[in-house]
């Protein structure tokens, strides 16, 4: 059974490390969005802008569509991993990919708990970044949201696993 999964949420509430572990368990392809945007020079904030323009991401997106349909034709879950601070950009996904079963989930915990949790990270983004991504995700809910704060990478993984269809399964937790 082939669908895909959004995980979306703040800067440092735990997005790559949960997604990265879906995507073993289920034996799913991840995708970071983030990375891709990097990757192709659209992580620029312009001027004029307070974030990375919708369009940028949306570009990203463009960029491994073909694929993930051929993915999802092929039976494969797919798992994305981003920020999603613009509702286009999930729109984008889902009417270009509107034949395939998805879930969305929004992984939530305060801006405290985000920055702490950045600080550990080897690749630091700063109070600054933290702050304002955090500000731009909690500007709406979209999907199923899970609360991180008070909970480990497991713990967070088996309650988005609990809305997920049961078989496909390849590793235990």
């Amino acid at each position: 059974m082939s669908y895909f999964i959004i995980i979306r949420g703040p800067l440092g509430i735990g997005k790559s490390s949960v997604a990265k572990e879906l995507s073993e368990i289920l034996n799913a392809e991840y995708i970071s969005i983030d990375s891709i945007i990097e990757e192709l020079g659209l992580d620029k904030v312009p001027e004029t802008e307070e974030c990375i323009p919708a369009k940028n991401f949306i570009k990203a997106e463009e960029y491994v569509l073909l694929k993930v349909k051929k993915r999802l034709d092929d039976g494969k879950i797919i798992v994305f991993d981003g920020n999603f601070y613009h509702k286009e950009q999930i729109e984008h996904l889902l009417n270009n990919l509107w034949d395939y079963e998805h879930y969305i989930f929004t992984l939530k915990a305060s801006l405290k708990v985000c920055i702490e949790r950045d600080k550990q990270r080897t690749k630091l983004y700063g109070i600054l970044a933290a702050t304002a991504v955090h500000n731009l995700v909690s500007r709406f809910d979209y999907g199923i949201i899970i609360n991180t704060e008070n909970k480990n990478l497991l713990q967070v993984v088996e309650e988005i696993l609990s809305y997920l269809p049961k078989p496909m399964r390849t590793k235990k937790l």
